[in-house]
Order: structure tokens, then sequence, then C-alpha cells
């Protein structure tokens, strides 16, 4: 769908510490109350992992080789995880379970296999991966609305639903294959991330972005040739899109992690790395060694004492200036 200008993400994955602070951040302001308790829109998964929703990644969605639409699958409540609250002052003071709900044990959430990753010691490994709406260029929520609830705005290419239009079919959330899409039970429609479109009209950045601690995402237009976007994206090709085999051409970018030598019997560091290249392609498609070599080559060139345009934009000395939204 032909838009005018596309506003888009780019996340540094060498940056992100796994603090979910972004995800806090997204739950305080849109997801904490009102049929939305269970809805991550932004949320921290470790990888490798199962994701959130619980293995949403063979659920299927997105369009085929030919561009034909595939209606995945819709994920269940036991894959989001039934919300709960704790008990705090029956877990400190007592020692039983903190579960709110009685005779219920939770045995499945957001983060659940937190930082297990895998590899055994001391080649174990793992790293984190930030998620939201990709607002895709080819959107397959949109795609699959029979109500045309779904549409991207003309002025910056985000994706949101219609509220009046939507009659909570769910088709959208089987057909988004990164299952960003999510049903409220309460008001029987389906919401998602909004790219916090009321801080965009007045040129405050994404909730998530603004409260990283890390200063891992950067946002822009991807026509705009001296933002951040279109030096990441395009000129160096260091960020790149997650599970681009889908065919919905995402918006938000990924640069891939760099990862330490594996170790070897004696004890010294090998020349292989400890992630898996083969694994880092399975998410993020043909570009990561591309990518991996140009990060090498420009963090050496800064180590050395030299100029790195790459380097500069990716430590990001000033907050404000990763995101350039006009």
């Amino acid at each position: 769908m032909a838009v005018k200008r596309q506003l888009s993400m780019v996340m540094d994955l060498n940056k992100c510490i796994g603090c979910h602070t972004c995800t806090s951040a997204c739950k305080l302001q849109w997801t904490n109350r009102n049929g939305r308790e269970y809805m991550y829109w932004n949320n921290v998964e470790t990888m490798p992992g199962t994701g959130y929703p619980r293995d949403y990644a063979k659920m299927g969605g997105g369009f085929d080789e030919d561009g034909a639409l595939r209606l995945g699958q819709e994920p269940s409540a036991e894959d989001y995880g039934v919300p709960w609250e704790y008990n705090y002052e029956e877990a400190l003071m007592t020692g039983t379970d903190p579960w709110l709900r009685p005779n219920v044990k939770p045995t499945w959430g957001a983060n659940w296999d937190e930082d297990q990753g895998e590899g055994d010691y001391p080649n174990s490994y793992y790293f984190y991966l930030p998620r939201l709406c990709n607002h895709c260029e080819n959107p397959a929520c949109l795609a699959a609305c029979s109500r045309n609830a779904i549409y991207k705005r003309q002025e910056d290419g985000i994706v949101l639903i219609d509220q009046e239009r939507c009659r909570g079919y769910r088709y959208c959330v089987g057909a988004c294959p990164y299952k960003k899409v999510y049903f409220n039970e309460e008001i029987s429609k389906s919401e998602k991330c909004i790219f916090c479109y009321p801080r965009i009209e007045k040129g405050l950045p994404t909730a998530c972005a603004k409260q990283c601690v890390g200063r891992i995402r950067w946002i822009g237009y991807r026509d705009d040739e001296a933002g951040p976007i279109h030096l990441l994206v395009e000129k160096y090709k260091v960020a790149l899109p997650l599970h681009p085999e889908w065919g919905t051409k995402p918006n938000v970018f990924y640069v891939p992690p760099l990862s330490p030598p594996k170790i070897g019997d004696d004890g010294a560091p090998t020349a292989e790395s400890r992630v898996p290249l083969d694994y880092l392609e399975g998410l993020f498609g043909d570009g990561v060694q591309s990518a991996l070599e140009t990060l090498t080559r420009e963090r050496q060139k800064k180590a050395d004492g030299g100029e790195s345009e790459l380097m500069d934009t990716l430590i990001g000395y000033r907050h404000a200036e990763m995101f350039k939204l006009s």
C-alpha cells in the first residue's frame, strides 16, 4: 500500500540489556487495563527462545512466495499466558506461593523462558530481541480484514485499526505472522501497537524508545537520507528486518548481535562465533554476515582512533538526535 512517507524504527541488539523498561513504558501507557491485561504491544524476548505468544513463529500467517495471503493460527489464552497478580505479603512473610488466584498456578507467561538460551558452558549464549508491530509496508492483518477496518496512515505509514469498523472477526490475529494483533474480549475488537501516534504528532518519540535506558532505538522516515534510518538500513545495511521471508516487508529493523568466540577444549578462544550464523540468518535473512562484517570493521576503525560515521550513530551520544520525526 503506497503512502506519502513511512516512519520506521531500528533497534541495535548489541545494546539491549533486557531491562524491560520499554515494555513497562508501553504497558503503563496503553495496555494495563480494560481487557488489555494480557497484551504486550511491546515485549522483549530471550533468543533462542519460544517468544511471545509461545511459539508464535510456528503459527503461520503472512504471504507465500507468490504473494498469496496465508491465514495462520490464532494463539490460545495459554499461549499468551493468563494474567495473574502476586500476593506479595503472603509470599514475603509466609513463603507460600505468591499467586493471588486460589488453587491456580501459572504455567506460562511472557518472558517465562527468559535468560535460558542454548548451548553448554562455556559456550552457552542468548541475546534479547524486543518486538512490536512492524507497521509493515505490506501488512497481512490489513489484507485479511474483511471489514476494511485496518489501514495505513498516509502521512507516516503507521498501521491502525478503525474501532468503529472492527467487528472482532479475528482474521487479522491469525494473518499477522508476528502475532502482534490482539483480541480484546471485553470490547470484542482487535487492538495493536499504534506506534504512539499521539506522541508522534507532537514531535515526541514512542514511549518505548524514549524510555529505553540502553539507547537501542532510532526512529525516522525511510526517505530521509540525512536521518539515522536511511544510514543504518540503506547506506551501511547493518539493520535488517525480522523474518523477511514472511512477505510483509516490515518497517522495524534490527542490528544483529555480534558474538564472542567459542572457547575450545584447551580453554583458548576459537575462530567460531558463539551465536551460530545460520541461526541469525534464520531470523534476519541473508544480509547478516555482511552486516556483522561491517560492524566489526567499523568498530575496529573507531577503536584504532579513526572516524566512523556508523559507530558515532550507533553509540547514540545524544538521545534526542536518535529521533528524527519531521
